[in-house]
């Protein structure tokens, strides 16, 4: 069993990974680029990242029988693999727990102020000149749009800081409950303190946050995006941003991936950045959870099984 894991990982969380695979496999690791052609035509399980799986390298892949993607898998062509008879499936949830740390982590980092904060100490600044602006999370809203597995557990979180929580789904069933209001997007958008992004990128939400939602929002809310960089047209977030259109944002997704050095992101004040890292529980670019699901999807495939968090189905 030949697995091809393609994205940006380094020695220490390659040689991590490898280690989690059941001996007798070979795992080959490599980064977006020419040499995943190199390693294609063999694979039977590709893993990808940061690399788009259309139907001309699927179309390589002799021997592939399963596409296998964290959470997202807006950069796979599913249609692609159900014509070519190649399994695709995600890991729906596996994160959850992680990236809606990370949303909270986010929010106090904010409304604490705690970047500046640690740049004044370290910058040895005399504390008697201490001038800052704070607040608490408490009685602020929060409006959650997409409000699956992700969604859930940040309001889960909310509660317990005293926050109220507004939520917008596609899915009409999703219903109200003592605690979270289902709402519509233009009422979320406008009413909301905070508005927090965790619908996967597919057609219907490419740019969805766009100038006309910033110009919706209230010029005291702060964005939060830990979903997909491709939801927010990211010029009018900037402008949006230099304009005190809205107060802030808290990013960990981009459109382009790394983030350019040059990026206006990364000299705004107003703004918190992380390395789309939301989702990782610690510093090896390793998942426990998310390599476990792995596993034992590619196990289900190879004794002939349909793989868990399918996406497609092949005859």
């Amino acid at each position: 069993m030949k697995i091809l894991l393609v994205g940006y990982f380094t020695e220490t969380s390659k040689a991590t990974i490898t280690r989690h695979f059941p001996e007798g496999w070979d795992i080959v690791i490599v980064p977006p680029g020419e040499e995943i052609l190199r390693h294609i035509e063999d694979c039977q399980v590709l893993i990808p990242e940061h690399v788009k799986v259309d139907h001309s390298l699927l179309s390589r892949a002799a021997k592939l029988k399963l596409v296998q993607t964290g959470a997202g898998y807006d950069n796979v062509d599913i249609a692609a693999c159900s014509e070519l008879g190649i399994w695709a499936a995600n890991a729906a949830g596996v994160n959850a727990l992680a990236v809606a740390e990370h949303v909270m982590a986010l929010l106090l980092s904010y409304y604490k102020n705690i970047p500046f904060l640690d740049a004044f100490m370290k910058n040895k600044m005399d504390q008697h000149q201490l001038d800052y602006t704070g607040s608490e999370l408490a009685g602020k809203t929060i409006g959650i749009i997409g409000f699956g597995a992700i969604g859930k557990k940040v309001a889960e979180f909310c509660r317990v800081f005293e926050m109220n929580v507004l939520a917008y789904a596609r899915n009409a069933a999703v219903q109200s409950d003592d605690f979270v209001k289902m709402t519509d997007f233009d009422t979320l958008i406008s009413t909301s303190d905070i508005v927090s992004v965790h619908t996967p990128l597919n057609q219907q939400t490419k740019q969805l946050i766009n100038k006309a939602v910033f110009q919706k929002m209230k010029h005291t809310s702060l964005f939060i995006n830990t979903a997909r960089g491709g939801i927010v047209n990211e010029r009018d977030l900037i402008d949006a941003l230099k304009n005190r259109d809205i107060a802030g944002a808290c990013l960990d997704v981009f459109e382009c991936e790394p983030l350019p050095t040059d990026s206006e992101l990364r000299n705004l004040s107003n703004v918190i950045l992380t390395p789309h890292t939301a989702g990782m529980p610690d510093g090896l670019k390793f998942h426990k959870k998310r390599y476990d699901f792995f596993v034992n999807n590619i196990r289900r495939v190879e004794n002939g099984e349909e793989p868990a968090s399918k996406l497609n189905q092949i005859v």
